[in-house]
């Protein structure tokens, strides 16, 4: 029984830490010196280490912000398992509900990081990662409604948000799609990451509709 009320708050807490790993941060600090969120939009994600070091540092600021969301929800599907908390099935609720606590714990420590005093990023990498680990068709879906906006726009944060606008539709698809009951934990998961990651896009959804949001390729506050 103590493993059981145990297990599940180490989920959370080392979902918050993985979450928490600064990658864009010791990006800044390692190649130039810097504090990264005193540069361009101040945000510690993928984007701003593009616009301010290059395509080689974003990009594996890029990958280990997704492997952060995607390893705190595997650790917390593997911690659960084995006490008797399946993950389908009937007894799902509970299982559910806890792994998608510790990925929105993963949200949640990449947005708001202990070690930085709890300034981060805007956690589209990491949430993508996080689907990822739960329902890899939706977090390919997404990613794929990101890739096709930002192709047209080439707008990062307006990609990001048409892609978290689409979550919750899209986990609905596919559970529909698959011939499964309505898992509510999974739908919650959706709403609150759209919503999160809408809301810490609020200033460049301002400069969206003042026509000054930046392209890939400006080097000016952005996404």
């Amino acid at each position: 029984m103590t493993d059981l009320l145990i297990a599940p708050l180490f989920c959370l807490l080392a979902g918050y830490l993985l979450g928490s790993i600064p990658a864009g941060y010791l990006a800044g600090r390692w190649l130039q010196g810097v504090d990264i969120r005193s540069l361009g939009s101040g945000s510690t994600g993928a984007t701003n280490v593009l616009r301010q070091f290059g395509k080689g540092p974003a990009l594996v600021v890029f990958l280990v912000d997704v492997l952060k969301g995607t390893a705190a929800v595997l650790l917390a599907k593997a911690v659960l398992q084995p006490l008797g908390l399946p993950l389908d099935g009937g007894a799902a609720v509970a299982s559910d509900s806890w792994v998608v606590a510790a990925g929105l714990a993963a949200l949640a420590g990449h947005i708001w990081p202990v070690w930085l005093g709890w300034r981060g990023g805007k956690a589209v990498a990491t949430a993508l990662g996080m689907l990822l680990g739960l329902t890899w068709p939706v977090g390919l879906a997404c990613f794929g409604v990101f890739l096709a906006v930002l192709s047209l726009s080439r707008i990062v944060s307006l990609s990001s948000v048409v892609a978290a606008i689409a979550l919750p539709l899209l986990m609905l698809g596919w559970f529909h799609d698959q011939g499964l009951g309505l898992r509510w934990p999974y739908l919650a998961l959706a709403l609150l990451t759209s919503s999160l990651v809408i809301w810490r896009h609020r200033s460049n959804l301002s400069r969206l509709l003042a026509g000054t949001e930046p392209r890939l390729g400006q080097k000016k506050p952005g996404a």
